[in-house]
């Protein structure tokens, strides 16, 4: 394919050499001369392993050029890939007046040429960016989005230092889009790489570099907090998160990834208090650590507030307990949800088929005894019974049943905490709490 590479930085040169080696012809370009310049002659901009020999077996090949001529690039390229910096500003938002700036320049160029022309955006940028681009192409061309030209957004994930060889082994390819041709375009240039091609929502594709990227800052800073830990008892923390890394059943896997409710029961509670409490009395600061319980304590308050919106109606909840197919009521947030809700004088129904208040013993029975003792006067026997009296149904627990009762309901609000099932996200009655 013929291609155009607005910026000649970092993802620029690396996406420039790569797609050449591939056996496209590209076209870079630049404000700065001297970028311009060096591509031209055969050398790259950025210092990266692999990268200044591509450019230069590439340049000599005849697959690369590069220029500041936006209108020459444009005219010559079927899609235009903008590789522009984002930085940040100094409250803490992006900086887009570079993309921005080539959404002029492309448009302006466009006003000029006739057949289709895909632009798709690898620059890091926040959910609404590609759309807020269009519109400036449309203002600039007078050409219409998704008839003259349309939209992508396929986000890097480029490693400094090792940026080629990620380039050819990417964990996945993502492409953003509201137009099937451009998105199959796109992904023709992907065709040859090991991994799946994922094309989905724009604003989905928009905002995955920076989950990715705050996971990873994440994920370093859990690690040195569990450093520091263990390095006050004298514990090789680098065997220790060895071993963590071993369990790819939970701890390095999709278990617990899973946007929804606030966990509870009586072991991640228990534990992380426990640690917290350890690097307390260790006298070591762990913010990361000690932010869990705290949003978790956020998630059950925005819970609450979700259901409190209709406080003047019948609340039925169906599941009580901390998860499906267990009757542990112990840190239950569900529990900590009606508690809250019955002292603001809520009127609330409860089925969980897994709780026979009868027979529960121990450590279960002193936390509802405690917590909520009038609770066999708010349990049906029936889930039926819950529908039929209850103009709100509030689903907690994930059980197959639950699905069954709500999936016809048409005259009730369901407010869903553990995304029951994708069929009914689109109805009218349907509220999930944070989808």
């Amino acid at each position: 394919m013929k291609i155009s590479i607005f910026g000649l930085g970092y993802v620029g040169c690396v996406s420039l050499g790569c797609l050449a080696k591939n056996g496209h012809h590209v076209i870079g370009v630049d404000t700065n001369q001297a970028k311009v310049d060096q591509i031209n002659s055969g050398r790259a901009t950025i210092i990266e392993k692999d990268v200044d020999k591509i450019i230069a077996e590439q340049r000599m090949a005849g697959r690369i050029s590069a220029t500041s001529d936006n209108m020459l690039a444009v005219k010559g390229s079927d899609i235009s890939i903008i590789a522009v910096g984002t930085p940040s500003t100094d409250k803490g938002h992006l900086n887009l007046q570079y993309i921005f700036k080539v959404a002029e320049n492309i448009g302006e160029a466009l006003k000029h040429k006739n057949t289709f022309h895909i632009i798709a955006i690898r620059s890091t940028i926040m959910p609404g960016t590609c759309d807020k681009f269009a519109e400036i192409v449309e203002y600039n061309s007078g050409k219409k989005r998704n008839e003259d030209f349309a939209l992508v957004d396929n986000p890097e994930f480029l490693r400094e230092g090792t940026a080629v060889k990620d380039y050819y082994n990417p964990p996945l390819t993502l492409i953003g889009s509201d137009n099937v041709k451009a998105a199959e375009k796109v992904a023709e240039l992907y065709r040859q790489l090991p991994a799946e091609i994922i094309i989905t929502d724009l604003k989905i594709a928009e905002i995955m570099k920076y989950i990715n990227n705050t996971y990873h800052a994440l994920k370093i800073s859990f690690s040195n907090e569990i450093g520091n830990i263990c390095s006050e008892l004298g514990i090789d923390s680098h065997e220790v998160m060895d071993i963590f890394c071993k369990d790819k059943q939970l701890n390095i896997s999709p278990y617990y990834f899973k946007p929804g409710f606030a966990y509870g029961g009586s072991c991640l509670p228990k534990d992380l208090k426990g640690l917290q409490t350890l690097a307390h009395d260790l006298y070591i600061d762990v913010p990361v650590i000690d932010g869990i319980s705290k949003t978790n304590d956020l998630q059950i308050q925005r819970a609450i507030k979700l259901i409190y919106k209709y406080w003047d109606k019948k609340l039925g909840f169906l599941g009580l307990s901390f998860k499906a197919g267990t009757d542990d009521l112990r840190n239950s947030p569900t529990v900590s949800i009606i508690e809250t809700l019955l002292d603001k004088g809520c009127n609330i129904v409860i089925y969980d088929k897994n709780i026979n208040l009868a027979k529960l013993t121990g450590t279960n029975k002193e936390y509802i005894d405690s917590r909520i003792p009038h609770l066999s006067n708010l349990m049906v026997s029936d889930p039926a019974e819950l529908i039929n009296e209850c103009d709100i149904i509030v689903i907690n627990t994930r059980e197959p049943e639950f699905f069954n009762l709500v999936s016809d309901i048409e005259n009730k609000i369901i407010i869903d905490f553990v995304r029951i099932d994708d069929s009914i996200l689109s109805n009218r009655n349907y509220v999930g709490i944070n989808w």
